[in-house]
C-alpha cells in the first residue's frame, strides 16, 4: 500500500469515527442541558441591606421597585428585551450560577455586618428554577464570591441600561 492510501485509511478508520462520536456525544449533552434559554421563563432579582430586600425586579411581570437616593420607594415597569435576557442567561452559565449553593449567607451567630447587602437571584425555566440568596459579607470560597458579585453587577447593569432606554 502506498503512503497516500495509508493516510486515507487511517483518516477513515480513526479520525472520522472519532469526529462522529464527538458530534453525537456533545449534541446529546447540549440537547439535554438542564437550563436552556428556549425554556427560559423569567428572572427575579431582589436586594437590600440587612434582611429587607426592598429593591425588587421581576422580568415576567416587569415590576421594578427600588429605593432612590432620598429613600423613597419608586415603583414602575421595566422591560428587559430578549437580548438582555439571553445575555444574562449566558453570563449566569459562564459564571457557573447553576452550581452555586442555594444559601451563600453567613451563620447568624457569626454575622459581622448586619447591614451588609443581601441579594436574591432566581432564574426560572419551564422545568426547573435556580435560586440563590447571597450576603455581601459572606465568608466562603473567594472564587464563588467573585462570581456571584460579577453576576449581580451584570444584572444591575442590564437593569440600568433598560431604565435608560425607557
Amino acid at each position: 500500500m502506498s503512503n497516500g492510501k495509508k493516510k486515507i485509511f487511517l483518516l477513515l478508520s480513526i479520525v472520522v469515527p472519532f469526529m462522529l462520536y464527538c458530534f453525537y456525544y456533545y449534541g446529546m449533552m447540549i440537547k439535554n442541558a438542564p437550563y436552556k434559554f428556549s425554556e427560559f421563563d423569567s428572572i427575579v432579582f431582589n436586594y437590600g441591606t440587612g434582611d429587607s430586600l426592598v429593591n425588587k425586579y421581576n422580568s415576567k411581570t416587569m415590576d421594578y421597585e427600588y429605593l432612590n437616593t432620598r429613600d423613597s420607594l419608586i415603583k414602575g415597569h421595566l422591560k428587559l428585551n430578549k437580548d438582555d435576557l439571553l445575555y444574562l442567561h449566558r453570563k449566569a452559565a459562564d459564571l457557573g450560577f447553576w452550581d452555586f449553593p442555594t444559601n451563600m449567607v453567613n451563620d447568624t451567630s457569626v454575622r459581622k455586618d448586619a447591614k451588609a447587602p443581601h441579594y436574591y437571584i432566581e432564574f426560572k425555566y419551564k422545568r426547573k428554577s435556580k435560586r440563590v440568596l447571597f450576603d455581601a459579607a459572606f465568608e466562603g470560597d473567594p472564587k464563588l464570591i467573585d462570581a456571584a458579585q460579577r453576576l449581580i453587577k451584570e444584572i444591575q447593569k442590564k437593569l440600568e441600561e433598560a431604565d435608560k432606554r425607557g
